[in-house]
């Protein structure tokens, strides 16, 4: 393997400053039962910054809206009993001398009927739905958008207080922000559809709302991604012009920090040059990002897990994502599968104990370890 100390040196961004490169990618766990964390979850996030995991980017959160939520017993970010629990995480994570950012989360018209916290209550998205005369997804209107943005800046605004060293807004993989970008999802005629420019403003409100709320220097970390849940093969944008056209707006309203969610980071994002989403979106914007997408896995086993499978991912060395960092491609690399199932999986790869690191299997999402 190429030396790995270049993951282990500090980064400033700003106001924050990171101990390592090594970021832990949100991962949906559902172990907060009542959307709350608890001493296990504390414990859990913990042990990733006291093995040299430099910034903490927690599970999604569902922010304060009564849709936010499509899966049992994930946390949330409001109510005084989910906030404190919060808060116990970032005290334990400080202590460990790493950094922590909330992923803040509605899961828009992915929310079915019967899902907590009120089970009558339907998917919001940017369209529609009904089946046998029911509906099925509330198609949102101005009120309704106008409720999320301001749900997720009181998010932003709490996760500023309890001492949450800046936010990750989430608008990837299919959901509601995500939504209102696709135009397989966005088939709006109004101000929020239509143009790239139009698909994009309801992002736009919500990264405009948050930077308001927590003021200049509170980092706004926006996640986003090319592939769907419902579409791998779906993207966004089909050429820079078009990608660079996509994310200004984005920058304009506030955000400090892009996180690229890939399948695989080694992948080359369009035609002609070995740049993947991360290191392109670095050379257009020039600002910094984040890669991910099976770091510290052979790949193969992407899509099998989430199938269900019971297929193992084995460890793979990282000499192509040394490489890239080096060329600074892109800033810090956010470790997903590898991290969870292995909580020494930063320390292992600086001591240089890659034969230690565990293979990832599914099993590992039936605990917190």
């Amino acid at each position: 393997m190429n030396d790995a100390k270049l993951l282990f040196q500090p980064l400033q961004l700003g106001h924050l400053t990171l101990p390592t490169r090594i970021v832990m990618a949100p991962m949906t766990r559902s172990f907060s039962p009542g959307g709350v964390p608890n001493a296990q979850v504390t414990e859990y996030y913990r042990k990733r910054a006291a093995a040299a995991v430099g910034l903490i980017i927690t599970e999604g959160t569902t922010v304060n809206h009564c849709a936010a939520n499509g899966y049992p017993h994930v946390p949330r970010f409001y109510g005084e009993d989910a906030l404190q629990g919060w808060k116990s995480v970032v005290e334990a994570v400080h202590s460990a001398g790493g950094k922590i950012m909330p992923q803040l989360w509605h899961v828009g018209n992915v929310r079915r009927l019967g899902t907590e916290p009120d089970a009558s209550v339907p998917g919001y998205g940017p369209m529609p739905e009904h089946k046998d005369g029911k509906e099925i997804i509330h198609g949102m209107t101005q009120a309704d958008i106008d409720d999320v943005v301001h749900a997720f800046a009181q998010a932003a605004q709490d996760a500023k207080a309890i001492g949450m060293d800046g936010v990750e807004i989430h608008g990837a993989h299919g959901y509601l922000i995500d939504q209102f970008f696709w135009e397989g999802s966005n088939q709006r005629t109004d101000s929020y559809g239509g143009s790239m420019a139009n698909r994009g403003r309801f992002a736009v409100e919500i990264i405009q709302a948050v930077r308001a709320a927590v003021g200049p220097d509170f980092p706004i970390v926006f996640r986003y991604s090319q592939w769907k849940q419902q579409d791998y093969s779906a993207r966004l944008a089909q050429t820079p012009d078009e990608l660079q056209a996509f994310l200004q707006p984005l920058i304009d309203a506030g955000v400090d920090i892009f996180h690229c969610s890939t399948r695989r980071f080694w992948e080359p994002e369009f035609a002609g040059s070995e740049l993947n989403l991360a290191g392109w979106t670095r050379q257009l914007t020039g600002k910094p990002t984040i890669t991910v997408g099976s770091v510290g896995l052979d790949g193969s086993e992407f899509t099998s897990f989430l199938a269900g499978t019971a297929d193992v991912a084995q460890p793979s060395n990282l000499d192509g994502l040394l490489t890239r960092l080096a060329a600074q491609e892109f800033d810090l690399v956010a470790v997903g599968r590898a991290l969870l199932q292995d909580p020494e999986w930063a320390t292992k790869v600086r001591d240089g104990r890659e034969d230690d690191i565990q293979a990832f299997s599914r099993s590992a999402l039936g605990s917190l370890s």
